[in-house]
């Protein structure tokens, strides 16, 4: 998911895909504890993805205080 599509969700919907790749994440994290992860670079998109979101959401709020 890239920065524009992002950017056309509701906060709400921005909550619910940032739970979804937490959880992801930590399925991601138990496999390679277990030595069952196969695509490894998917940690990587994952960890990227949540850092856009919390990015994204920080700035709609900072400009909904400005406003």
């Amino acid at each position: 998911m890239n920065a524009i599509d992002i950017r056309n969700l509701s906060e709400d919907q921005l909550s619910e895909e940032l739970v979804k790749l937490k959880k992801e994440q930590f399925n991601l994290r138990f496999q390679q504890a277990t030595s069952q992860l196969e695509k490894t670079g998917r940690i990587r998109i994952v960890r990227r993805s949540i850092a856009r979101i919390r990015t994204i959401l920080r700035e709609q709020k900072t400009a909904d205080k400005k406003a």
